[in-house]
């Protein structure tokens, strides 16, 4: 929390609701939107929110989700959900696919992911709250036409552009997913007042393959883009490398007015999607200098949404819930996860429920080309920071 005029404090808001679980594709579809009410519900059983920090989303209109996608779009996800799109056409939109398959009332499941970014922008910017958090959202692959990568409309790229035009500020996007976030960049590459910084596994091996270091904007955008793509099986020590030096690097250099960080919790070991070896360790890390960086250019201006993550048992509820610890300056978490809510949960898991904060120190066996990864990632941080500093000299002010 924070304190404002006189003896008004503004509360950070969760932004919650059970019908964030109507984005389901089918029983056994990787994403899983269980996970937010998982993550909802270790903060609470571990007293860590307050009934008066919770907030409803709500539905975003549909000229707010035109802001970045095509009305033609819109309405073929609409027909879709009502089960009256022919196949071939829900192709032409990325739906109907294996990995976005068509469900039932799509377009109303989606619109309110998107209307819970929206209601955490507004908590924050209009000065109700510090920090604003919706893990229902987080949805960074999806285009202007074009569903793409589990994701039907891209929620952070529409608040984005709702900041843009209601707030008139410059935003500065933080993805740490471990797939590249590319439909947020994309949108935004020639754009010089969105900063977009993504930290992802290489594409080499990986969905969706894009997110090379020299994708770095164009037209009045360039310079605008960053992108640190990782190598395969790259370890705690150095992604976190990585993230210290390039986010504080290029949070100096570009200095927004608010940050908003898609926190994709894919990266870990356990993760069934991705390559990289990651433990919870990164997630305590992460959020830390989102919220330095907040504080240090942005008057603690920070709006936090989910993303990726698909072994919801074991590492997204941990994960997600240091977000918001971190926003309440709550960093002292350690040992067992609250009793009442392993019972709640552990009959239900698919696989051993995770039963402490942190991980095991012999999750996985050590990595033969350790130091092959390392200096690896290495290079590109290196290259990565040339290219920030390099941009730093062009800079007039």
């Amino acid at each position: 929390m924070a304190e404002c005029n006189g003896d008004f404090i503004m509360e950070n808001v969760f932004i919650y609701s059970d019908e964030f679980q109507d984005y389901h594709f089918s029983p056994d579809h990787p994403f899983n939107q269980l996970r937010v009410k998982l993550a909802f519900d270790l903060l609470n059983k571990g007293g860590f929110i307050r009934e008066s920090q919770i907030r409803p989303p709500r539905t975003a209109t549909d000229e707010e989700i035109a802001l970045i996608h095509d009305q033609e779009y819109i309405n073929a996800i609409k027909q879709a959900g009502e089960g009256k799109l022919d196949k071939q056409s829900a192709l032409q939109y990325g739906i109907g696919t294996e990995d976005t398959p068509i469900f039932a009332n799509m377009h109303e499941a989606s619109a309110l992911l998107v209307g819970g970014t929206l209601t955490a922008v507004d908590y924050v910017l209009e000065g109700k709250a510090e920090h604003a958090l919706n893990l229902g959202g987080g949805l960074h692959h999806s285009f202007k036409g074009k569903a793409s990568g589990f994701c039907i409309y891209n929620d952070s790229s529409i608040a984005i552009k709702y900041m843009q035009q209601k707030y008139g500020l410059r935003v500065m996007y933080i993805d740490t997913d471990a797939h590249h976030g590319d439909g947020v960049q994309w949108s935004f590459y020639d754009d010089p007042t969105v900063c977009t910084v993504s930290i992802h596994e290489t594409g080499r091996y990986l969905f969706p393959g894009t997110g090379a270091v020299n994708e770095r904007g164009q037209g009045a955008g360039y310079g605008y883009s960053f992108n640190v793509p990782l190598d395969a099986f790259t370890e705690d020590e150095s992604f976190l490398y990585a993230y210290r030096n390039v986010m504080h690097e290029i949070a100096a250099y570009f200095k927004p007015d608010v940050i908003l960080t898609q926190n994709g919790a894919d990266a870990h070991y356990y993760d069934p999607l991705t390559h990289l070896y990651s433990t919870i360790k990164i997630y305590k890390e992460i959020p830390k200098i989102a919220h330095e960086i907040a504080h240090q250019y942005c008057n603690g201006r920070w709006i936090a949404v989910g993303g990726g993550g698909y072994d919801i048992w074991r590492v997204v509820p941990r994960a997600w819930s240091l977000i918001w610890l971190e926003m309440n300056n709550i960093r002292d978490v350690s040992g067992m996860l609250p009793l009442d809510w392993i019972e709640e949960w552990k009959d239900k898991a698919v696989v051993p429920i995770a039963m402490k904060w942190e991980d095991p120190d012999d999750m996985y066996k050590p990595i033969p080309r350790k130091k092959e990864i390392e200096e690896k990632n290495y290079l590109t941080v290196a290259k990565s920071l040339h290219i920030i500093r390099n941009n730093m000299k062009n800079i007039i002010y």
